[in-house]
């Protein structure tokens, strides 16, 4: 593996491959309506934490970025094909017919989720209370009349509150070419227009192709993409609007476990759509993209358990404040082979915004963005009983991070600033949360022996394939 593109590491004289486990991926959140399948994933190789082609071995990404294929390859439609007037116009109501049982649910599939999926949403069921006798007792459907108090403001810290906060600020993408129909969301970061979303929301949009943004208004105005950045999967879009909402951006630094969070966006094109849960976990290294494929891009998540789903890719994840702490960027599911039809089972991930932040302020200022490098190849380090209990470093770059700071070919990083490092993708994982730069202590074993490095982390100068 590299910085940006871990990988997992040949055994080694006296370990046992037993215990050697494909790294997890998660479900790029497909676009909802999406006719072809996005893949967010390079060929696969040994991941490195730097790049460099030129004595390179084969399987291996440079770190700071590997040669990576561009997100949205075509693939094949998966679903309906969408109602007349998808995403875009009304659609009527129809009946829905009973989900059949599926027996034996396929393994796990980590992979990053673009959220949209093929197809209308017609069939919604509509929810009728009647009664045969007149009664005292008023329907649940029925509209608040002049004897019925209106609901309570939303108490400071609810998800009510938090809700009202951040749907003003969070919008439905419509994205349509030649190879379909696709929706995703964003989160509004300008008065005059900039909006964030994930890469793989807006993949699609090339030459040809539509970029919609539908408001929280209701109003539907033009867009078009001002930078992306495929390794860290963000995006900003530019919306044809000067009177917007901007979200307030929080710190996820300041994060808990256990913490309540808000997740809101257009899981499967139904709009405004609010969940919640709780933070499960912080700093989850999370590899995303096509299972097919065999390396993706990693990021240090923040995990939830508020349900997520195929057209949430783009969305916020606030915290109980209403202040933004997360981008909604992929799930876990039970799908299989690597497809979009599991949905929600309580795995959730989404990209932290202090990690977002400066990414977001490069695209918006030139459209790229520049990453942190460590400059070596990393694996997974494993004791004799198989189990992984470090990042096994490979090939070190010649003049690069790891390089000025004495770390050699076969040192196993355990620690970065502290903090436990499990496998190589958490090491990856730790360096892309870190600026070019930045100081890191990492804590290393060599030759039986534990020691403190500090080294000053590199950068790929906008260029993670160079």
């Amino acid at each position: 593996m590299t910085e940006n593109q871990p990988q997992q590491p040949q055994p080694h004289p006296g370990q046992n491959d037993q215990g050697q486990q494909r790294p997890e991926r998660t479900q790029q959140l497909p676009m909802y309506g999406q006719h072809q399948q996005q893949q967010y994933a390079p060929q696969g190789g040994q991941p490195r934490l730097d790049s460099g082609p030129q004595g390179q071995r084969p399987g291996q990404y440079p770190a700071g970025g590997g040669t990576y294929p561009q997100f949205g390859a075509q693939g094949t439609h998966q679903g309906p094909s969408p109602a007349p007037n998808w995403p875009l116009g009304p659609q009527q109501a129809t009946t829905t017919p009973k989900p059949k049982r599926r027996l034996g649910l396929a393994a796990v599939a980590l992979t990053a989720l673009l959220v949209g999926t093929a197809g209308g949403v017609g069939g919604a069921a509509v929810y009728s209370a009647s009664n045969d006798h007149s009664t005292n007792t008023p329907s649940v459907t029925a509209p608040l009349n002049g004897n019925q108090a209106a609901p309570a403001s939303a108490p400071d810290g609810s998800v009510q509150s938090a809700a009202a906060k951040v749907l003003p600020s969070v919008v439905k993408i419509a994205v349509a070419s030649q190879q379909g129909q696709a929706t995703g969301s964003g989160i509004v970061i300008s008065k005059d227009g900039l909006i964030v979303t994930n890469n793989h929301v807006v993949a699609g949009a090339g030459q040809g192709a539509t970029l919609t943004v539908i408001l929280n208004d209701g109003r539907t105005v033009p867009a078009t993409v001002k930078g992306t950045d495929p390794l860290t999967d963000l995006a900003v879009i530019h919306a044809n609007a000067t009177d917007l909402t901007p979200a307030t951006l929080g710190q996820s630094g300041k994060l808990a476990v256990g913490q309540g969070v808000v997740a809101i966006g257009s899981p499967f094109g139904l709009q405004a759509t609010v969940t919640s849960g709780i933070v499960s976990a912080l700093n989850r290294p999370v590899t995303s993209g096509d299972e097919q494929q065999d390396s993706t891009t990693v990021f240090p998540a923040i995990q939830t358990d508020a349900a997520i789903n195929p057209g949430n890719s783009g969305g916020a994840l606030s915290d109980l404040a209403g202040q933004v702490v997360g981008i909604n960027s992929a799930i876990k599911t039970a799908g299989g082979s690597g497809q979009s039809e599991g949905g929600n089972i309580g795995l959730g991930f989404a990209i932290p915004i202090d990690q977002a932040k400066p990414i977001i302020d490069e695209l918006v200022a030139k459209g790229k963005a520049t990453h942190a490098r460590l400059g070596v190849t990393v694996g997974d380090a494993q004791s004799s009983d198989g189990l992984t209990n470090g990042a096994r470093l490979g090939e070190v770059t010649s003049g690069g991070a790891a390089d000025k700071a004495g770390l050699q070919s076969g040192d196993v990083v355990t620690a970065v600033d502290g903090k436990a490092i499990a496998s190589g993708d958490a090491l990856v994982a730790a360096v892309r949360s870190h600026r070019p730069g930045d100081q890191v202590k990492l804590t290393v074993t060599r030759g039986g022996k534990t020691q403190t490095i500090t080294a000053t982390l590199g950068s790929d100068n906008g260029n993670p394939t160079g």
